[in-house]
Formats: C-alpha cells, sequence, structure tokens
C-alpha cells in the first residue's frame, strides 16, 4: 500500500507541475498590441506587404481592382483565422471579393472552412471574408503543401466587377487570431529556421547577424518555434505514471499470500 500510495502522490504533483506550464505555453496576444499603432495601409505585392501582429486589426483605403497586401507571423500549434471586411462605395454592381493566404514559400494555403469568396449584391454596403487556415507543423516533407512556421500573407482583392466600379474608393478591416491546437497536431521534427523571406541569408553570429537584412520582422512573442512544450508531453507522463500506478495494483491483487494451497496461516 505504501507503494501505490507513493506513486499516487507523485502522479498528483506531476499533474500539479504541469498545469501552469501547459497553461503557460498557450499563446496570447500581446498585451501591447492594443497600444502599438495600428496599420492604415496595405501593400501593394509580396515584398510590400504591410506587416501586422496576431490580435491586431488593420484598416486600409484602396480602390476597388486593387490588391492589397499584409503579413503575419505564424508558429507551430497554431491554427490561423483570417478576417477581412470590407466596406463598398455608397453606389456599386454587385461585386465578388476574395481572400487568398499564401506562406514563406508563396504557396496558396487552402482554407479548412470560412467563406474565402463572397458576392455582395448592389445594395450591400459591405461585404465579410473569412479563412481558418489548417494547423501549423513544426515539420513537413518537402513535397507537402503543409503550413510550417514562418511568415504569412493575406491577399485581399476583387474577382468579379463591372467596369464601371473600378477605381471607386473602398475601406478594409483585417485581422488575424490563432487558436492554440496543442499535441494532437504535434510531429517529430522541425526546421531548421522559419519560412521568413530573408532569414537563410543571415550569416556570422552578434552584431553582424542582427544587422544583416530580413524581408519580415515580425515574429511571435516568444519567439519563433516557441511551440515546442504542448500537452503532448503532459498526457505521455501521465499515462506512463497510471501504468505504473496500475501494474503495481494487479501485481498486489494476483500474487496472493505467498502459502500453498490448504496450508493454515502461521500463527503466534
Amino acid at each position: 500500500m505504501r507503494v501505490i500510495r507513493a506513486l499516487g502522490a507523485a502522479l498528483l504533483a506531476l499533474g500539479l507541475a504541469a498545469a501552469p506550464a501547459a497553461a503557460d505555453s498557450s499563446p496570447s496576444p500581446s498585451q501591447d498590441a492594443s497600444e502599438k499603432s495600428v496599420p492604415t495601409r496595405a501593400g501593394t505585392s509580396f515584398r510590400t506587404a504591410t506587416e501586422i501582429e496576431q490580435g491586431q486589426q488593420a484598416t486600409a483605403s484602396g480602390s476597388t481592382g486593387d490588391y492589397l497586401y499584409w503579413s503575419f507571423p505564424a508558429d507551430t500549434g497554431q491554427r490561423p483565422t483570417v478576417t477581412a471586411k470590407v466596406k463598398l462605395p455608397d453606389t456599386h454592381a454587385t461585386q465578388t471579393w476574395q481572400i487568398d493566404v499564401y506562406d514563406g514559400l508563396r504557396r496558396r494555403q487552402a482554407c479548412q472552412y470560412g467563406a474565402q469568396t463572397r458576392t455582395a449584391a448592389s445594395d450591400a454596403a459591405s461585404v465579410e471574408l473569412a479563412c481558418v487556415l489548417r494547423t501549423v507543423r513544426a515539420w513537413s516533407e518537402p513535397w507537402a503543401n503543409d503550413p510550417l512556421p514562418g511568415t504569412y500573407y493575406v491577399r485581399l482583392t476583387v474577382t468579379g466587377v463591372a467596369a464601371s466600379d473600378l477605381g471607386l474608393p473602398i475601406g478594409s478591416e483585417v485581422r488575424v487570431d490563432s487558436k492554440d491546437v496543442g499535441g494532437s497536431a504535434a510531429v517529430d521534427g522541425s526546421l531548421a529556421e522559419p519560412l521568413v523571406p530573408g532569414i537563410a541569408t543571415r550569416s556570422g553570429s552578434g552584431d553582424e547577424k542582427e544587422s544583416s537584412a530580413v524581408l519580415a520582422g515580425l515574429e511571435p512573442e516568444d519567439g519563433w518555434a516557441s511551440g515546442w512544450w504542448s500537452d503532448r508531453w503532459v498526457w505521455t507522463a501521465l499515462g506512463g505514471a497510471l501504468a505504473a500506478l496500475a501494474g503495481v495494483a494487479g501485481y498486489r491483487l494476483t500474487r496472493g499470500s505467498g502459502r500453498p494451497p490448504g496450508m493454515p496461516p502461521p500463527t503466534a
């Protein structure tokens, strides 16, 4: 019984110690995100995409027919959700708008669900779009198109519009949020560097490394590959402790008293 009690106490201590670590591993929007200046412009290409942080809403003005670009960082274990709202002109014909998301290699990423393309009627004042990406993986086969940690690009554009509407002013709002999926999406292996344009050209160390050019400057609050910890470690440790506890309990139930059948117990 002492062994069982000791294992039970160790199991409880392990659970209490792992709970805060698991809670701390969940990414949360930066507390200073709301205090920072909100981007009020958008780029016109991948190279000029405006950088935004997760949890930060960006706005931009443009013209119907323009390509608007933003970029944001996404790390291992995150499932990004991109939402966009287009404020249409007071008078316009039927328009179809679309958002596309690309990774650091400029590969178009499919949306798991969400209204990636929507058509606004002639009397609509705005149109809202959404794209929920697949979970970002730490590693993938070279031939696969899985989302990997690094910079992601959002492109907002109109895909169906009357010629009379081209050039009319529009307003846009874009926001990116992520859900921490946790250990269910964990894989063995990791990238040597995140897919951030220009990061592979870094050389040297110290000040020389910091001064090298990188085309995307934003990164997760805790740095890249901050999602190495996941609840997968917690469940693995708890499973091993429970298996050991079950083994000790089963042994005590099945070993018997150690006396041959029919032999009376010893007397004092």
